[in-house]
């Protein structure tokens, strides 16, 4: 729960006239679900859901050298983004340790915009703004306050924007553009971009505009979607949560959170990492032996109580292996238990046991996600 009075967003009454469960999830008032997990869960696998991500952040960066200045600070290669391209990139600090993972789009070769996780606003406005150059010539920008963000995702995601915005406002898979001219005068800009491993889009709109767009989105056939299927959906892609799945050792307000301090080699993502550059953080990159504890996934093979972030895995024998940072029934796979966290000398393929209770260990399978 945030300490202070919970920020509503801009499509706050919507959610209210949809009847929505709502909590605080990180200072913003936002749903949690309208209907239930697993039926908003297949609704986005099989049609279209539509989510309020207005409380992730909207960042701006520009300046004649913004991409290689950027490059200094990020894991990706940022240089060898061009417009209009999206991509993903993770941020370290001095010591090597993950700060925040962010998607940007290279809008131009003097512009980037760039989306950090809603928690993370501040903390990496003052981390960019305290690797600016002295001499100005590269400008931060913070949109967030004054931007509202709608994913559309789904495999009908494209036929729902093109009857509402028309069919040149479809973007491609991780590309960005401007919003041109529409029926309904919608301003700001779109990316095919999103968590949920489905095709589909973010919507950047002037807040003035929020409401409006939510609403022709659903009339044309969208299904209003909360935070609890979000987050099953992202982990049956196995995306990783930032603050749950790696966390900043200056924000782990509990000691047994510090092994959430984790880099981008022990994250072990696909995408994002790209060692042919200098980055602040990278000799922690580098630095690992092969045997130290790296990011994968679980599957069960047996029924039992379902993995929950923090149970910890052994081997069969019992020799423990690490613990789990995420958990849950996929409602994909008819509801099969599966978890991504951190394990010692695994490989994919081996079976591993998850102690799910004090009574109970589930047999279990690692992969390597996604895991659909």
């Amino acid at each position: 729960m945030s300490d202070g009075v919970p920020v509503r967003t801009a499509l706050y009454d919507e959610h209210v006239a949809l009847n929505a469960n709502i909590v605080d999830f990180h200072g913003f008032e936002l749903p949690i679900w309208y209907s239930n997990i697993k039926a908003e869960h297949l609704a986005t696998r099989s049609s279209a859901g539509l989510f309020d991500v207005s409380h992730m952040g909207s960042f701006r960066f520009s300046g004649v050298h913004v991409k290689m200045w950027l490059e200094t600070l990020a894991t990706q290669k940022v240089s060898a983004i061009s417009a209009p391209r999206c991509a993903y990139t993770h941020f370290l600090d001095q010591n090597g340790h993950l700060i925040d993972d962010m998607i940007f789009a290279v809008v131009s070769e003097e512009e980037i915009l760039g989306v950090p996780n809603a928690s993370m606003i501040q903390v990496m406005w003052d981390w960019f703004s305290s690797h600016l150059p002295d001499d100005g010539s590269i400008v931060l920008e913070n949109l967030s306050d004054e931007t509202s963000i709608m994913a559309l995702q789904g495999p009908d995601a494209k036929s729902i924007l093109s009857s509402v915005l028309g069919e040149s406002n479809h973007v491609a898979r991780f590309k960005w553009q401007n919003i041109g001219q529409n029926d309904l005068g919608i301003e700001g800009w779109i990316q095919g971009t999103g968590y949920t491993g489905e095709a589909g889009y973010e919507i950047f709109v002037p807040n003035s505009q929020a409401a409006l767009l939510w609403r022709k989105l659903i009339q044309a056939g969208s299904v209003p979607i909360g935070l609890g299927a979000r987050d099953t959906l992202r982990l049956e892609k196995g995306f990783l949560l930032s603050g749950v799945d790696f966390c900043w050792p200056p924000l782990s307000e509990v000691e047994e959170s510090a092994f959430l301090a984790r880099d981008s080699w022990e994250t072990n993502v696909p995408f994002g990492l790209d060692l042919e550059h200098d980055f602040i953080g990278k000799h922690r990159v580098i630095g690992h032996d092969q045997d130290d504890a790296r990011w994968w996934g679980i599957r069960y093979v047996e029924k039992g109580p379902l993995p929950r972030p923090g149970k910890d895995v052994t081997s069969l024998d019992g020799t423990p292996l690490g613990t789990l940072t995420s958990g849950a029934p996929a409602p994909s796979l008819e509801n099969i238990g599966i978890g991504i966290g951190y394990l010692h000398n695994v490989s994919e393929g081996d079976e591993v046991l998850v102690v799910a209770s004090p009574r109970k260990s589930v047999k279990a399978v690692v992969v390597r996600p996604p895991f659909i």
